[in-house]
């Protein structure tokens, strides 16, 4: 999850596959830029593993600034060239990862001869022995994910969500028209910013034999529909993954697909705005993002546009096109991040979660009882004359009982019936279902369930950490730690305030 990599820009090696920026508004994305950009990038080149080892302090654990899962780590290091004050970001890859040598390197080749300014370019690799490693530039200031999901100051304004999402378009323009159309696994944490706090997209994402169709790891909820069907990704499945992140940007929060179309049909659009943004766009510019968004989640992939198709439209709703990303984020510069201090030691139910302890999350969840969704509680009780609600809130408590009890089917069967009956949403049975689901070994039904309840309740760390327990029991470890980690910022965060 949260990784920032890549860095400053680069002077010229001085050969002639170098590419200088050009003025605004070309056509040519190696190239798109400010007229001040007169540097370039250097070449592709191959590392040596001392150069590396020397640049990362030998992988030290102080310069990690992202690593996923234990099965199969994919460790990223910020790190400095001896040859002077460049910075970089160096991926490890587990030893299996790339067992075939000549595949890396031809991978890496490839996408190292990509040259734009909405990419976080990939400068160099290193293959020796049974090492694996991918060198790019280094952003230094964070990801998409932590501007838009765990801001402390401000909210990331409109007009530069709008910037996010056209760069990030022209990015996979760019990289289609390279031949490079999949990317692995597209999501708010593969969008970093430059120094300039100008959104570039990683490029590590075209790695990973993304060109095959097979590797395309992310959480189930978010996954194109194709995916689930044939296990396999086209071109079109990026653009489905790009709807996503417009989602993300037009809601401040990561709202499944579904649920989102579901507003989109009922013309219920205005609950899918982030509330921080309200006076601050026009009701036009808010549905034509939607209407955007819409077409790129379309369930049949031919019926989604191209991503040229989509610059275009988005490039039409730009704002305050004149003002530098440093200043539409307000900031002379980012602060180092405090992601790291807030999650290195896990609340109780996080703990829970990350050991799959069954027994401790339904303890924990008995005795915090409904205070996260109180509201829709005291409702409830000031509305019970109706026998609607009544029978509703009965079911709550037979499902409340079985649930002390550790009947789990009894639970899911009462919890359903309340669910069904859609008099009133709750965040506390859809937590506690999705328990009853990991007891009763059906993960996949308890991953919808935990998602559900953080719809319900969007600040509620609990709904992150079940997921993450459910995304475990799937065997997604990536995503089941990403999930802690935003449960964990979103907690602290909480605590703060």
């Amino acid at each position: 999850m949260g990784a920032c990599y890549s860095c400053s820009w680069f002077p010229s090696c001085g050969c002639r596959c170098c590419f200088k920026s050009k003025i605004p508004g070309s056509s040519d994305l190696e190239n798109q830029g400010g007229e001040s950009d007169k540097l370039k990038w250097p070449c592709f080149r191959e590392y040596k593993l001392d150069e590396l080892k020397n640049a990362t302090d030998g992988f030290s654990v102080e310069n990690v600034v992202s690593e996923h899962g234990e099965k199969a780590p994919n460790v990223v290091y910020k790190g400095k060239l001896a040859d002077g004050d460049r910075l970089i970001a160096v991926k490890r890859f587990n030893k299996s990862a790339w067992p075939d040598t000549r595949q890396f390197l031809d991978e890496a080749k490839t996408v190292g001869q990509l040259r734009s300014q909405r990419l976080a370019n990939l400068l160099g690799c290193c293959c020796e022995g049974e090492e694996r490693l991918l060198v790019a530039e280094f952003m230094p200031n964070e990801t998409l994910s932590k501007h838009l999901f765990h801001w402390e100051s401000q909210p990331l304004k409109w007009p530069m969500r709008l910037r996010v999402a056209l760069y990030l378009a022209q990015a996979l323009e760019y990289c289609s028209s390279k031949g490079r159309s999949l990317y692995h696994d597209l999501n708010a944490y593969r969008i970093l910013f430059d120094q300039d706090c100008n959104p570039r997209l990683s490029c590590f994402g075209l790695m990973k034999n993304s060109r095959d169709g097979k590797s395309y790891s992310t959480n189930l909820a978010f996954t194109p529909p194709e995916y689930m069907k044939t296990g396999r990704v086209i071109a079109e499945s990026i653009i489905y993954s790009f709807g996503t992140i417009l989602l993300d940007l037009l809601s401040g929060k990561h709202i499944p697909p579904s649920h989102a179309l579901d507003l989109i049909r009922e013309k219920n659009f205005q609950m899918l705005t982030d509330s921080c943004l309200e006076g601050h766009f026009s009701n036009d510019d808010g549905a034509e993002l939607v209407k955007i968004a819409s077409r790129c989640l379309q369930y049949e992939p031919r019926e989604r546009p191209t991503a040229k198709a989509v610059v275009a439209s988005l490039a039409a709703l730009q704002k305050q096109t004149e003002v530098p990303s440093l200043a539409l984020m307000a900031i002379d510069h980012l602060p180092p991040t405090e992601d790291a201090k807030e999650t290195d030691s896990l609340s109780p139910f996080a703990e829970a979660c990350s050991r799959m302890d069954l027994t401790a999350i339904h303890e924990m969840l008995e005795k915090a009882g409904y205070k996260d969704d109180e509201g829709a509680t005291n409702e409830l009780s000031f509305q019970m004359w109706t026998s609607q609600l009544q029978d509703a809130l009965n079911g709550r408590k037979r499902g409340d009982t079985a649930f002390r009890a550790k009947d789990f089917n009894g639970a899911i069967e009462s919890y359903t019936s309340y669910i069904e009956n859609g008099t009133m949403g709750s965040a506390t049975v859809y937590a506690r279902r999705c328990l009853c689901y990991l007891m009763n070994n059906k993960a996949q039904e308890a991953l919808g369930d935990a998602m559900q309840a953080q719809v319900t309740s969007p600040d509620w760390s609990t709904a992150l950490y079940l997921q993450a327990a459910a995304l475990f029991t799937l065997g997604m470890e990536n995503d089941a730690r990403e999930m802690l980690k935003d449960g964990s910022l979103m907690e602290a965060k909480s605590k703060r305030n």
